[in-house]
């Protein structure tokens, strides 16, 4: 039985400097071997600085090579599908950046095809393995605040301009929506973590600060397969930055940021408990390790395709009234 796994990263930009690219390295039983970028000399600079051994500018070289077993797909949302499609074709596992892909359409292609070659896809929601997210479940399943009934999630943010508004993840052609897609991902699939899918969603998303043509401003109104019932507000118009997930329950509220790296805080009417957590040096690695153990033989890693697809149909339907009335004005 194979007892490492050779990892090849297509996309080796800044976001895996320091949170994804270290911790193949350093997870147990993992190794970056391989590294991907058009821009050849970057790709061989980053190689160096990372010890990685095979450089390439062609995303399907890399994914073909044998010595390979498993991509992580570390590029914008447009090429996602595609690269993950190309991956389950060449027959090896996948581990693919979130938001998983542009829509709920290509996350379902996506997980179909590798379904149909009984191969492994994952999702990079990283938060699902951090130890405070797994206290928050601990918690939650245990009663500290008796039976969740509702949630809020809050995310805040000063508005983009310049250089910062024209990057990337404020072109919807490139992320599939603004920066809600890229922020407000992670938040659903760490509720969908902590109190499982989401039936029902509705949402309305606005354009209030012209300063570039995606959604700034999104709410959400949801309710669980569980029962409890949610709400959220992603305002990257406001004039403070904040991030907040609130559970409140019979017995009590739990509150813990989604981005921060903050404390747990579970009130009462009697008294008041705070769970201290930093987060690792390289956050992505307790995910990296819990797929690694999964590819040889250990326990499933919950962040799949599955799951991914599902905070996929969210996302979408909260932006879906925005983009149409968009497409309706021209």
């Amino acid at each position: 039985m194979q007892n490492i796994i050779r990892w090849g990263i297509v996309g080796c930009g800044n976001v895996t400097e320091v949170k994804s690219g270290p911790a193949f390295q350093k997870a147990s039983r993992s190794e970056l071997v391989a590294v991907m970028r058009r821009d050849g000399p970057k790709a061989a600079d980053y190689a160096l600085r990372h010890v990685v051994k095979r450089v390439y500018t062609s995303a399907a070289e890399l994914i073909e090579d044998p010595y390979v077993d498993a991509v992580d797909i570390a590029t914008p949302p447009s090429s996602h599908c595609e690269l993950a499609l190309r991956t389950a074709e060449a027959g090896k596992a996948c581990l693919v950046e979130k938001p998983m892909a542009m829509n709920h359409a290509e996350c379902t292609r996506m997980v179909g095809a590798f379904r149909e070659k009984d191969l492994p896809l994952f999702v990079a929601c990283y938060r699902r393995a951090l130890p405070r997210f797994l206290r928050v479940r601990e918690l939650l399943e245990a009663g500290a605040i008796g039976r969740v009934s509702s949630v809020h999630i809050t995310q805040y943010g000063f508005l983009a301009s310049g250089n910062e508004a024209a990057t990337w993840r404020f072109d919807p052609a490139i992320a599939g929506a603004g920066l809600f897609y890229d922020l407000a991902s992670h938040g659903f699939d760490l509720l969908d973590f902590l109190l499982g899918p989401i039936a029902e969603v509705s949402g309305y998303a606005v354009n209030t600060g012209g300063t570039y043509a995606a959604e700034d401003v999104t709410t959400a109104c949801f309710r669980f397969e569980s029962g409890s019932v949610g709400t959220g507000v992603w305002n990257f118009n406001a004039d403070h930055e904040e991030d907040q997930l609130v559970f409140t329950g019979g017995a009590g509220t739990l509150r813990v940021p989604v981005f921060a790296d903050g404390d747990i805080l579970v009130m009462s009417r009697n008294r008041e408990d705070r769970f201290e957590f930093r987060n690792p040096p390289h956050v992505h690695q307790p995910l990296v390790q819990s797929i690694v153990d999964c590819l040889l033989g250990g326990p499933p890693c919950e962040s799949t395709g599955e799951s991914g697809a599902r905070a996929s149909r969210v996302l979408e339907r909260c932006v879906d009234g925005y983009y149409k009335s968009l497409t309706a004005d021209r």
